[in-house]
């Protein structure tokens, strides 16, 4: 299978993190799935990390399929805590209640 296209799968990835609810989190393989590219989660997480910041989107909702946030970004806990997004004692994020159901 090819690679997909960088600047088409980047823009495919802005377009679901802008839609992402307020108090809800989405991971970073879920967007990969929504956006035609299951396995391309890494790639994902590389979007989000450089998303222009005029776009201005809620990238602090994206996390890892455990619900962790971004390792050296502690402002994202606090962006979520402030949108009521609970987290649990190992410090991640209740992907149970706090998960997008985009489906």
């Amino acid at each position: 299978m090819p690679r997909p296209d960088k600047k088409i799968f980047y823009q495919d990835v802005y377009s679901v993190v802008k839609e992402i609810p307020r108090g809800k989190v989405i991971s970073y393989g879920e967007i990969a799935c929504l956006i035609g590219w299951s396995n391309y989660s890494r790639m994902v997480g590389a979007a989000v990390s450089k998303a222009p910041a005029t776009l201005q989107l809620p990238c602090h909702r994206v996390v890892n399929s455990s619900g962790r946030t971004a390792p050296d970004w502690e402002e994202q806990r606090i962006l979520l805590e402030e949108e009521g997004v609970l987290f649990k004692a190992n410090d991640c994020v209740d992907m149970k209640i706090f998960a997008w159901e985009w489906r």
